[in-house]
């Protein structure tokens, strides 16, 4: 049974706050990419394919949020992880979506015996 979590308006907001960080496609890319271990914002901008400042503009909305860590070398800022339950959720939204996926490609797919006896007429 699911322990049922009672919320106050405020701490609702919170996690509307951060279900909407993660929202974004382009954010989760990144927070992929930065599983493997810390990355600098030029070496993201790399493997993704984006420019500098755009890997910037959401590099500030995930660290403003808690989820990601900067630190500053020089003129390099290099981001790493700072809440890794982030994964958890995730695992948690990728095995619904998958056993989601899977219960609708069976309903769609033909049954075995629906093929026989259209077959045997």
């Amino acid at each position: 049974m699911r322990k049922k979590l009672e919320l106050s308006p405020a701490a609702m907001a919170l996690v509307a706050a951060r279900f909407k960080v993660l929202g974004e496609p382009f954010r989760l890319r990144l927070i992929q990419a930065l599983d493997r271990g810390e990355k600098s914002i030029g070496a993201l901008a790399e493997e993704l394919g984006v420019s500098q400042p755009g890997v910037s503009k959401h590099i500030r909305i995930l660290h403003d949020s808690g989820l990601i860590a900067r630190r500053q070398e020089g003129n390099t800022v290099y981001c790493s992880i700072a809440d890794a339950t982030v994964f958890e959720l995730c695992d948690v939204v990728c095995s619904s979506l998958r056993e989601r996926i899977t219960q609708q490609s069976q309903s769609l797919s033909p049954r075995r015996s629906t093929r026989l006896t259209a077959s045997r007429r």
